[in-house]
């Protein structure tokens, strides 16, 4: 079960969703919180779902609202963007990553 930790977290280096910043998250995890990369992406994820339910109402209200929305992907991307095809984009990577990661976090508890 290592090996195959080891390995999926290999692939979702190389596939660029994760990066140094995963590794330096890990290297706070320690005996006293042994979960603590998986609760940080978690809140990630929470927060994720309500950000983009929110920029997902603000591009359905006509005329959309660019500064809002602006605000919105500011919060979630650090940049914004004001294309709704971008967006799904961010959608898709955003649900790509979470199955992704919920398998590496489930294996890496069984290999623990």
């Amino acid at each position: 079960m290592q090996h195959q930790a080891a390995s999926m977290k290999r692939n979702l280096f190389h596939q660029d969703y994760i990066d140094e910043q995963f590794n330096e998250l890990e290297e706070l995890q320690d005996d006293d919180n042994p979960n603590f990369v998986e609760e940080v992406v978690n809140l990630f994820f929470t927060d994720s779902v309500r950000l983009i339910r929110n920029v997902d109402l603000a591009l359905a209200n006509e005329p959309c609202d660019f500064g809002r929305l602006d605000d919105l992907m500011h919060q979630f991307k650090g940049s914004s963007s004001r294309c709704k095809r971008a967006f799904q984009g961010v959608k898709q990577e955003y649900a790509t990553l979470k199955t992704k990661l919920d398998a590496y976090f489930q294996v890496a508890r069984e290999a623990s």
